[in-house]
């Protein structure tokens, strides 16, 4: 007989959080420009705004939190996250940052060259904001049903579009090719994974033309559970197994440990690539202090070496893509309309469907976020026509993207599922009454559209 299980954790720390009314959160709403990201985090009751750095760490990580070293150069810290990553990723060489962005921005550096394009599944804003400022050339070439939000019958909508690909490189040369970045798991259609038989195929068609193939890792040991479940010939292997693999198809890889690094902060760029190494060492040392801790205290890099190694635990994946499921689940049930399957970090539902009578130019999913904070208090974020706007260089029209959500994201080790059923409780109320809402007028942008979402400002129509 099985039995259910539970987290495969205990709790033995807690954090009281506020709760607030209704007309509070009005006034909240309306001081931060009705922009989640503005609002302060003791106002919020269910944070869902991301599940980067807000994980709990584990009694382990706090333990190896007390033994950092501080050492400016050759600290002991930096050695044992150094072996941590090469027993995870398999690459030999290793540079700290002190979070994700950072070993984006050195890899774009390095990879993203002015007029030359970066092909993705789907580029997320950090790298296209750095490829905006380098004058790149992004472009996503994610297969067709990645872009569909109710196609739960494919298992892999993050993979790359291998025809997509070879035609740009026909149309353009191999010469303005700069470099292939696979997300792994894709964020922007749901956290969605990618298989390891199409990693293995865009990098041997980027090898193919000497393109250098870069995975930004953020999720990686997600991505390798669905693999594990979900691909053929993987049932049996472990996730360290899945994990090497993966980066055995690549150059260089960049990792927000804020994510499946199971710390609050930190970040790692890893390459087979000696030259790439020498050149990340150089920007580390200008932007981010010297090579062996990267802008990183001693203690947060032994906080994630331990980290990378209960994020390949397999108890522990189990019970993550579940309580993503058991979200979606729910929220299925209520006819909520969501982006499926599920992923492995957040439930994304379909703003476009939810507020069908907003057009997306008056930003249905923000309006969402809006009502979801109004409602219940619950923060989440916006990946939409304001996250993922631009307009036309030549025209300066503005370009919709295909898919228009809120996400959900959900931090690891953090929340119940009791915590799960508030949300969808509150998402059931807004959605029985969600003719009642109008959509919102974007008042400020920053100069980077591709980075606006996080400054913007709205007002309600």
């Amino acid at each position: 007989m099985k039995f259910l299980t539970a987290e495969p954790f205990r709790i033995k720390m807690v954090e009281k959080v506020k709760k607030t009314t209704i007309s509070e959160r009005q006034q909240i709403l309306k001081d931060a420009q009705f922009n989640a990201f503005r609002i302060k985090a003791e106002n919020v009751y269910i944070d869902c705004l991301t599940d980067s750095g807000t994980s709990a760490m584990s009694n382990e990580q706090w333990s190896a939190l007390m033994l950092g070293d501080e050492s400016y150069a050759g600290c002991k810290s930096f050695y044992k996250l150094e072996e941590s990553v090469k027993d995870v990723f398999g690459l030999p060489y290793v540079q700290p940052t002190h979070q994700g962005r950072a070993a984006d921005y050195i890899m774009a550096q390095i990879y993203a060259k002015q007029g030359k394009y970066a092909i993705g599944n789907m580029h997320f804003d950090t790298f296209r904001g750095n490829a905006e400022m380098l004058g790149a050339l992004p472009v996503d070439y994610v297969i067709d049903e990645g872009a569909k939000a109710n196609n739960e019958y494919h298992a892999f909508k993050g993979n790359i579009d291998l025809n997509k690909m070879q035609s740009l490189i026909d149309e353009k040369g191999k010469e303005n090719i700069s470099v292939v970045i696979i997300t792994i798991t894709c964020n922007n259609n749901g956290g969605q994974p990618v298989s390891m038989k199409n990693i293995r195929e865009v990098s041997a068609l980027a090898k193919k033309y000497d393109i250098p193939v870069v995975l930004d890792s953020a999720r990686l040991a997600e991505n390798a559970y669905f693999i594990q479940q979900r691909e053929e010939g993987y049932k049996d292997k472990s996730i360290k197994e899945i994990t090497r693999e993966m980066f055995s198809y690549c150059e260089t890889a960049t990792m927000s440990s804020k994510k499946d690094g199971l710390v609050n902060m930190g970040g790692v760029l890893a390459t087979r690539n000696k030259e790439v190494l020498e050149i990340a060492n150089q920007l580390a040392i200008v932007h981010e202090g010297f090579i062996t801790y990267g802008g990183m205290s001693g203690r947060d890099m032994e906080a994630l070496a331990v980290g990378l190694q209960e994020v390949c635990e397999e108890d522990y994946l189990e019970y993550r893509i579940n309580q993503v499921k058991y979200l979606g689940n729910r929220l299925k049930e209520a006819g909520i309309p969501i982006i499926q399957p599920t992923g492995g970090h957040g439930v994304y539902v379909d703003g476009r469907q939810f507020f069908p009578h907003i057009p997306q130019y008056e930003f249905p999913s923000q309006r969402l976020v809006v009502a979801l904070y109004e409602e219940a208090g619950v923060r989440a974020v916006e990946l939409g026509a304001c996250a993922f706007g631009s307009k036309d260089q030549t025209t300066g029209e503005p370009i919709w993207p295909e898919l228009e959500t809120m996400r959900i994201a959900i931090s690891r080790r953090v929340y119940t599922n009791s915590h799960m059923d508030v949300i969808v409780n509150a998402l059931s109320h807004i959605y029985s009454n969600r003719d009642q809402y109008r959509g919102m007028k974007l008042i400020y942008e920053g100069r980077i559209t591709s980075l606006r979402h996080f400054t913007a400002g709205f007002e309600l129509l």
